[in-house]
């Protein structure tokens, strides 16, 4: 039985489907006088919000308006009863308008007005309601008082200082800051959470404040209260100086704290869950403790996080989606990380939805015996109840209709009669919200009514597009026709085709079709009639534009500006220049054809436009004067102007119609000095793509008539551009509009392809034709397929769209598909075959006897055996091996356990590979799966293996520090990646001078050993170190580092490398030889003979003036004996040094020896105490430019 009320409830919805569809429903229009006359039920157009929170400080305002005709009444309800707001004083109601307005002059307070709130708009034809309106008043509460007792904290460990900000509505916005109001600098290492808490990764010292405070700041209310201060202390294992500034990269001063690895402050445990609603804002926060500061990572299981939605905010600890959907519903990962380690927390989230419309309820006009529905379709998580209401009243037996039925979501009306117009309400509702929409049904009769002004005269252009405007109104819709001349049977196809809404189109308006068109509505309640008379004129155009002009100044310049008009249309000709309206003065002069400028100056020179208007069109054309001087005057005065521009063709014109051509003709333009070398031919249709001119062809510059080659079933019409040197010209005057008459489709649909979706279907999808390559009307395509190699019969259909799904098919079978164009002309030419293939299935075998061999350090070679490869079910894409790093045999060394994957394509009888990016002396573990265009097979056995050890990789990090100017010390870390069990280190090192390298020295450490001191033997000794891990295999990657210029070597280089340096060589160089210069004048001059006078007195000093003889000898004053020897040698600083040698320690000594003049040169001494004497004179002989006058 209740099979069969199914089946009946069925049945009846279909047939009263079917007799809906038999009538449409009015739209009104919106003409001003049919809106007076309309009654109409009531409609609200504005109210309050579903949550209203008010400020307390202001009256309270609950919008409520609503438009019906008669004019609407209001009263509410509140809490669900009756609010009488006549009987309180405080309530008043706007004027035809349901809006309250409670007022507190005189008392009371806002609270005692919360509540919810519901308006009702009443008229003789229905009841409409407002949403329910919760009324509440804003709070902002004061911070409670309490005591807070100092946190203590040791360093480097994690914090949360709370803030727990008084409940206020709507919830205060909160911040941290100091005493002073300054902001609490946020980072990395120190955040607030969503909750308002203030974080600390890790305290430092730095952190140790008297003033941390919560503040929390109140919309409504525009206040800021604060809670009281917290003080923070931060114990420390080592002495602290707090003189000293802080170091980013030693946050610690040099202490030592404990690293921790990470741990999430925010949230706790393993995994959360969140709820967000549909269309709100997503956020998730991760805030982790450890040391060093751990950074936060996000990432999606199964998926990518959407990018155009996602952002990332307090440094990376909060995930954010924008308009949250219901792809965003799932499992949100986000991970901690330090050098340590790493930790992950999960948070699952579940997208619920208020409800939303997907149909809402529209009003409904409808006249006598006519159907009609109402729809009111939601959607939301969990899905919404549907509940229908007439005139705010629950739809229940005592307001049922014969005349409606209430399927669902859908409210059918079927011959509804006068007198039984109401307003419905649709409210969807789940425990996430509601929605409500209220929808009038009105049943009018009326008769026809013509809304347009009456006898219009209608003037338009030859063959222009034309509509002749007929708005009428009536219930039920009327019939509309249109009639010429009172004659015929009505106007509708060839050229003129009629709108829905009256309107009469004629496509190409000639002289024929001008005279008296009637537009007759008719219904069952009457008929009304308008008439529009249309005139068409020709179209008013420039025939002689006027022409760029080079006038000599003093002379008159003339632009020519004829027209061409419709003799019934008055046209009128105004100049401009340089697009400002030209007046008429004393000097210019103008007739109906031409514009004259007598005795041209400077002043005169622009862009002058002649514009000739009438009635119903216009047409403009422009030409520039240039003024020339008088000495500019030469037998071609337009040879000294440069080229520009060519003018537009003009007089476009077309003939000799054929099918698919047309000859077009016109007059070249002025080419301003430089010849036209070509012609571009530019269309436009009015079809597909109105309003948009497109290429066509271009022509040589000496030809003006054409034939264009053109496409079926288009409505063209043309214009001409003109190029020369310079560039192109304007644009042409459009040509008249060419109509091709339609053929059947000359191109074959492209992209032909067919491919499965699912298992069990193939879609065939192709390109459509383009719209020039329709040729006709009704465009279809005929697609046919069939099994490949088969020998069946061909399978076709016909469709409009772009792809057809064919279904049921078997799994991954190969089919022979074509297709054909057609439209209401003929077909085109059949595709070519094309192969496509049905959807793909998951594979039903797995690879089997998965096998390792040659197993080393990084690399590993696997064989398997194959499957059957109609088990792939698809196309074969790959084996593919998945395989992931189980645990290193290093003790506690934690690992990566990321999946990785890598592809082999093989289709030989024993198939094998090798997985070569593995990491030594760890365990992994792998399968392999066989894989189509779309799904992964089973997996075959699991296999484990073992790689061998290898080299480690290279120290995690190497540091040379000085420690004092004799000493470097070394320091370094243990690699991250040992790949075996180490036993040591080896350190080579070379000193290094310039490009010069030492020999190499080596020392080897234990494991254990991670640092060491290298005594300097010279403090300028710079030393490049090679440092690299052992294991049993050998040494590993080398990490090599050059010992840091300090700040002692600077003059310990010079010195090294002072001796290489050119200008050094040079300057000992120039030394040499000047003191060899010095050493030859020095032997000459002591070589050299002359008179030396015999002293009595020995220790007196010889003269150092001695005069020349006539004769070139020596003259020799006893008086002046007293005096040093002229040319003594004197010492380096320029003071005179006495000597008791003799002349023998000169090697010119003996026993005794005379000269020339037989004087006796004896031995000559002086006092041997006495070091220097009085004297600063310089000798003659210490100047080498005066030794090498000497020798002259």
């Amino acid at each position: 039985m209740l099979a069969q009320g199914r089946h009946v409830a069925l049945a009846v919805l279909s047939l009263l489907l079917l007799l809906w569809h038999r009538a449409a429903p009015i739209e009104v229009p919106q003409d001003p006088k049919l809106l007076q006359d309309l009654k109409q039920p009531p409609t609200i157009i504005k109210q309050s919000s579903k949550d209203y929170i008010v400020d307390p400080r202001d009256n309270i305002i609950i919008e409520c308006e609503a438009k019906g005709n008669p004019v609407p009444t209001f009263t509410w309800r509140r809490n669900g009863k009756f609010f009488n707001i006549v009987k309180d004083p405080r309530v008043t109601m706007r004027r035809r308008s349901g809006t309250l307005e409670i007022g507190f002059r005189s008392g009371g307070r806002p609270e005692e007005y919360e509540g919810e709130y519901q308006c009702f708009a009443t008229n003789e034809y229905g009841v409409a309601v407002s949403n329910k309106i919760l009324l509440r008043v804003s709070k902002a509460p004061l911070w409670p008082k309490e005591v807070l007792e100092p946190v203590v904290v040791t360093e480097g460990a994690p914090l949360v200082l709370s803030c727990n900000p008084p409940p206020g509505l709507p919830p205060p916005y909160t911040f941290w800051m100091s005493s002073a109001m300054t902001s609490i600098p946020q980072n990395r290492r120190v955040s607030m959470g969503l909750n308002g808490d203030l974080y600390f990764s890790n305290v430092l010292t730095q952190d140790a404040h008297t003033d941390y405070s919560c503040n929390a700041r109140f919309l409504f209310t525009h206040t800021i209260q604060q809670k009281n201060p917290i003080t923070l202390k931060v114990l420390t294992k080592e002495p602290y100086n707090d003189t000293s500034s802080y170091n980013a990269s030693d946050p610690f001063g040099g202490r030592k704290v404990t690293e921790t690895t990470p741990t999430f402050l925010s949230p706790s445990g393993a995994d959360s869950s969140k709820m967000v609603l549909r269309g709100e804002e997503l956020l998730l926060e991760c805030i982790a403790a450890g040391l060093p500061t751990p950074t936060i990572k996000w990432f999606k299981k199964g998926g990518d996080l959407p990018a155009q939605k996602v952002k990332f905010e307090n440094h990376n600890k909060t995930l954010k989606i924008v308009s949250v959907s219901e792809e965003d519903a799932g499992e949100y990962v986000c991970m901690a990380n330090n050098v340590l380690g790493s930790i992950r927390h999960s948070i699952y989230v579940q997208v619920k939805a208020a409800p939303y419309w997907l149909d809402k309820p529209t009003n409904l006009i409808l006249a006598p015996n006519e159907n009609g529905r109402l729809v009111c379709r939601a959607n939301g998580n969990p899905k919404p109840q549907i509940q229908w209401m007439l005139n705010g009243e629950p739809l229940g037996s005592s307001t049922l209709n014969p005349s409606h039925v209430v399927m669902g979501d859908t409210m059918i009306f079927r011959s509804v009669q006068m007198g039984t117009s109401a307003v419905y309400q649709c409210n969807a509702s789940n425990h996430h919200g509601y929605l409500l929409a209220n929808a009038f049904v009105s049943v009018l009769d009326m008769a026809p009514r013509m809304l347009g002004p009456k006898n219009q005269l209608i003037k338009v252009i030859q063959n222009n597009l034309t509509f002749l405007d007929c708005p009428f109104f009536g219930s039920p819709l009327p019939d509309l026709r249109w009639f010429k001349n009172g004659q015929g049977s009505g106007l509708d196809g060839g050229q003129y085709r009629v709108y829905i809404n009256g309107t009469l189109e004629i496509k190409w308006p000639t002289v024929e079709d001008e005279g008296t068109y009637t537009c007759v509505a008719r219904n069952l309640m009457g008929k009304a009639e308008n008439q529009v008379r249309l005139e068409v004129k020709a179209q008013t155009r420039i025939v002689q534009v006027p022409e760029h002009l080079a006038a000599i100044r003093g002379t008159t310049a003339r632009f020519d500006c004829k027209v061409k008009s419709d003799p019934t249309l008055p046209v009128v000709v105004s100049w401009m220049k340089n697009d400002k309206p030209l007046h008429m003065g004393y000097r210019l002069r103008k007739d109906d054809e031409s514009l004259s400028i007598p005795n041209v100056n400077e002043g005169d020179e622009g862009i002058y436009t002649c514009i000739v208007k009438s009635e119903i069109d216009h047409d403009a054309a422009s030409a520039r004067l240039t003024v020339l001087e008088e000495a500019s005057l030469n037998p071609s005065v337009s040879s000294g102007l440069p080229p520009d521009h060519p003018d537009p063709p003009m007089d476009l014109d077309l003939s000799d119609p054929a099918v698919r051509s047309v000859r077009l003709t016109w007059i070249p333009g002025n080419d301003h000095r430089s010849p036209i070398t070509q012609f571009l031919v530019q269309f436009e249709e009015d079809r597909w793509e109105p309003n948009r001119w497109q290429d066509l062809s271009t022509y040589p510059g000496d030809l003006n008539s054409v034939i264009l080659q053109l496409a079926p079933f288009v409505n063209y019409q043309f214009r001409v551009i003109a190029i020369n040197s310079v560039g192109q010209s304007k644009p042409s005057r459009p040509s008249p509009r060419y109509k091709t008459s339609g053929a059947a489709p000359d191109a074959i649909p492209r992209g032909l392809r067919g491919w499965g979706t699912t298992k069990d279907n193939m879609e065939i999808t192709w390109e459509p034709l383009l719209d020039l390559e329709r040729n006709g009307p009704n465009l279809h395509y005929s697609v046919w397929w069939r099994r490949k190699d088969s020998g069946e019969e061909w399978n076709n259909v016909t469709t409009v769209e772009t792809k057809y799904v064919i279904q049921p098919t078997e799994t991954y079978v190969p089919y022979e598909i074509k297709i054909q164009a057609r439209n209401d002309f003929g077909r085109g030419p059949e595709s070519n075959l094309a192969i496509g293939y049905s959807g793909e299935d998951k594979p039903t075998d797995p690879p089997t006897d998965l096998r390792v061999s040659k197993i080393n350090s990084t690399k590993v070679n696997i064989q398997w055996k194959p499957v059957d490869l109609n088990s792939v079910r698809g196309e074969f894409k790959e084996y593919r091996v998945y395989y992931c790093r189980e645990a290193s045999l290093v003790r506690d060394l934690v690992v990566n356990k990321e999946k990785k994957a890598k592809g082999f394509y093989s289709t030989i009888a024993e198939p094998s590979g090798s997985l070569d990016d593995l990491v030594p002396f760890s365990q992994y573990k792998m399968f392999m799966v066989v894989a189509n265009n779309r799904y992964e097979g089973p997996p075959s056995n699991t296999v484990n293996f073992t790689t061998k050890e290898g080299v480690p990789d290279p120290p995690k990090f190497f540091r040379i520090n000085r420690r004092s100017a004799d000493t470097i010390h070394l320091e370094w870390d243990k690699p991250l990646e040992p790949n075996g069990n180490l036993i040591g280190y080896q350190l080579k090192y070379r000193t290094i001078n310039g490009s010069k390298m030492g020999r190499a020295q080596l020392l080897t450490f234990y494991p254990n050993e991670t640092d060491y001191t290298l005594q300097l033997p010279d403090r300028s000794t710079r030393y490049k170190f090679f440092l690299s891990a052992l294991t049993q295999v050998g040494a590993g990657e080398v990490y090599a580092e050059e010992s840091p210029h300090f700040a002692n070597e600077a003059y310990s280089k010079d010195q090294v490398d002072i001796a290489t340096q050119g200008w050094f060589i040079g300057l000992m160089c120039a030394i040499a030889l000047i003191v060899l210069i010095l050493l030859i004048v020095c032997f000459i001059k002591r070589s050299r003979g002359g008179k030396y006078p015999v002293r009595d007195k020995k220790d007196l000093p010889l003269d150092p003036v001695d005069q020349k003889d006539q004769d070139g000898s020596f003259d020799y004053h006893s008086d002046e004996d007293n005096k040093p020897l002229q040319g003594s040698q004197t010492s380096l600083d320029g003071k005179m040094k006495e000597s008791d040698d003799s002349l023998v320690d000169y090697g010119e000594g003996g026993d005794g020896q005379f000269n020339e003049d037989g004087s006796f040169i004896g031995q000559y001494t002086v006092k041997k105490d006495k070091d220097e004497t009085e004297g600063n004179e310089s000798s003659e002989a210490t100047s080498p430019v005066n030794a090498i006058y000497s020798l002259a």
